[in-house]
C-alpha cells in the first residue's frame, strides 16, 4: 500500500514525461535570451501620483533618457562599452552594449512637478496626476 501513487500525481507526471527534461534543458537559456536588452519596471498608483521604478544595474545616469509624451512615459537606456573595455581581449563576455526602451501609458499624467532619481541602480520617476493632458516634457534625472 505504501508504494501506491495518487492518480492525479501519476497522471500529471505522465502528461509531461517525455518533454519535462527538454523543458528544463532549453528553458533556462531561452529565458535569458528573452530578457536580453530589457529591464524590469514597476508602476505604482500612489493616489495623487504615479511612481515608476526601473531596475538598471550597471547603467550610468548619462545612458538613461526619460520623457513624457502625451501621457506615455518612456524610459530608454543606451548602454555603451568604454574604450578601455573594447581594447581588452575577452575569451567570454556576457556584458556589452545594449539598448532598450520601456514605456507605460498614464492617462492623467501631469507635465508639471515631474521628478526622477537614480540611486543604487534603481531609477524612480514620480509623475503627478492631473485632469488635462499636455505635450512632450523632458525629465531631468537627479
Amino acid at each position: 500500500m505504501s508504494s501506491m501513487v495518487p492518480y492525479d500525481r501519476l497522471a500529471r507526471g505522465l502528461r509531461t514525461w517525455p518533454f519535462e527534461s527538454f523543458d528544463d534543458f532549453f528553458g533556462a537559456p531561452l529565458a535569458q535570451l528573452s530578457n536580453e536588452g530589457s529591464f524590469k519596471m514597476d508602476v505604482e498608483d500612489a493616489g495623487d501620483k504615479y511612481v515608476v521604478s526601473a531596475e538598471l544595474p550597471g547603467v550610468k545616469r548619462e545612458e538613461i533618457d526619460v520623457e513624457l509624451n502625451e501621457g506615455r512615459l518612456s524610459i530608454s537606456v543606451d548602454k555603451k562599452e568604454s574604450d578601455e573595455q573594447k581594447s581588452k581581449n575577452f575569451l567570454y563576455k556576457e556584458t556589452g552594449e545594449w539598448s532598450a526602451t520601456r514605456g507605460v501609458y498614464l492617462k492623467d499624467a501631469a507635465t508639471a512637478g515631474l521628478s526622477a532619481k537614480f540611486e543604487g541602480g534603481v531609477l524612480t520617476v514620480n509623475v503627478p496626476k492631473q485632469d488635462e493632458k499636455a505635450n512632450v516634457t523632458k525629465i531631468s534625472i537627479d
